[in-house]
This record gives C-alpha cells, structure tokens and sequence, in this order.
C-alpha cells in the first residue's frame, strides 16, 4: 500500500489532548477526518465533553501537510485513510523566567505524527 505522511516536532500543545484526539482519528476516511478537527476546533461537537481546540487546529495543520505529501505522490485523495496518528513526548523545553535565581517552568512540548494510507 502506498503510504505519505507528516509530522511536527516540539509542537506546543498538551500530549493528553494529542493522544485523545489521534486515538479518534485512526482509520478515518480523511475527508472524516478533517471534518471532525474543524467541528472540535469550531466548538461544534465535543470529545469526551471536551473541545480540545489548542490541539485541534496543530493537529489539522499535520493533517492537510500529509494530505498535500500525499498528492506530491499521486495518491488518490478520495480513497486516503488515516493509518496512524500519534503523539508522544517532545523534548524538555523550560521557559525561562525573569530573575536568574528563579527556575524556568517546564512547557508542554508533544511530537505529533500523522500517516495517510490509500485503500
């Protein structure tokens, strides 16, 4: 089968709302799938009575990224599942504070992963 994907590192959304929302992605037609980012992003429909809006539209920039590596490949759009969506934990990123003697607070850091399947 032919596969294209995408993906983004150290993207600076939460990894629990990443992986609520990939779990619901996974062997989504695309055309479900994107739909379904769009209604969350728009507060249209709720995940777990949750919108998850933050992660959403990183998650829908992954998602159209692929889909446009998918046509770089000639693949068929209409027949593009979602194979895999992942998310896992980025790299430590402290964000510094003012004053030297103060520690940096760690930030929320996921690195989000995408792959396209035509069937």
């Amino acid at each position: 089968m032919k596969t294209a994907s995408a993906r983004l590192d150290n993207a600076r959304v939460s990894l629990k709302h990443s992986v609520a929302i990939c779990k619901e992605l996974k062997n989504k037609k695309l055309e479900k799938a994107k739909k379904f980012l769009e209604n969350l992003r728009d507060k249209k429909i709720s995940l777990n009575k949750k919108y998850y809006t933050k992660a959403s539209k990183q998650i829908l920039k992954i998602l159209e990224n692929a889909e446009a590596n998918a046509r770089v490949k000639n693949l068929n759009p209409e027949r593009l599942f979602v194979k895999s969506a992942k998310a896992d934990k980025g790299e430590v990123f402290i964000r510094p504070k003012s004053r030297w003697r103060f520690r940096g607070r760690r930030a929320k850091v996921t690195r989000i992963e995408i792959e396209l399947e035509e069937r």
